[in-house]
């Protein structure tokens, strides 16, 4: 096998490695930048031609992805997100900057939509319908009238791998909902759920002030600093 087919073969697969682990995107050096972000442009380029999607700068879609979104349910990602592989999102949904959805999500914004705030971290396998069917026991429930009254998600939430959320819920900014949980109820801000239904165990204002220190290795002052500069950005 030449040079040429090997480096051929390794990009490949490096293009698989970034579909399903798309954070590795945005620590690319230069030497792959080159083809990595022209790849880039092409998908979402491809997206944009055939369906009612827009995308911000620096944005990452895997191919793997199917993403549907018909114009009166139109799908709009903010600045530097990101979409893992096999997900499925049928708009309409709005989602703001600096959110990622990990591998295998499926959301689904009925007629009243989701609405996806920024920085908010979404782990594999999560599952958002902003639409509910009826279920009265006289009538097939295939036959029976949607209902859709929309889901909203506030900025910095972190959702576990295999959340479920129903129609209708709203979750307050800050809040962390645990892996496996199903929210059939508003989730206030800050607050940390789990279980299912999901109920409230904790609070991340009662969280030290040094936790983000510890684990990043960073001074505190350095991480406050870079967030304030963030929120000039917004």
């Amino acid at each position: 096998m030449s040079s040429a087919d090997n480096a051929e073969f390794y990009r490949e697969q490096h293009k698989r490695r970034l579909s399903w682990m798309p954070w590795l995107y945005y620590r690319l050096k230069p030497k792959h930048l080159v083809w990595a972000q022209p790849w880039q442009e092409a998908v979402q380029k491809m997206l944009s031609a055939l369906e009612t999607v827009t995308f911000g700068e620096r944005c990452f879609i895997a191919p793997e992805a199917a993403i549907f979104a018909e114009p009166n349910r139109g799908i709009h990602f903010g600045q530097q997100c990101f979409v893992a592989a096999n997900c499925f999102l049928h708009g309409p949904i709005e989602i703001g900057n600096e959110v990622a959805i990990n591998h295998g999500c499926s959301f689904d914004g009925g007629k009243a939509g989701i609405k996806i705030g920024n920085r908010t971290r979404i782990a594999n396998h999560c599952k958002i319908y902003a639409f509910d069917h009826g279920m009265a026991p006289d009538q097939p429930i295939y036959q029976q009238a949607n209902r859709s009254q929309g889901v909203v998600i506030g900025d910095d939430v972190w959702l576990g791998a295999g959340v479920g959320i129903r129609d209708g819920i709203n979750i307050g900014d800050g809040a962390v909902i645990g892996m496996n949980s199903m929210v059939t109820k508003d989730v206030p801000s800050y607050a940390i759920m789990v279980g299912n239904p999901a109920k409230q165990v904790g609070d991340r204002r009662t969280k030290p002030s040094g936790y983000i220190a510890e684990i990043t290795q960073l001074p505190i002052e350095s991480i406050t600093a870079t967030q304030h500069s963030n929120n000039k950005d917004d």
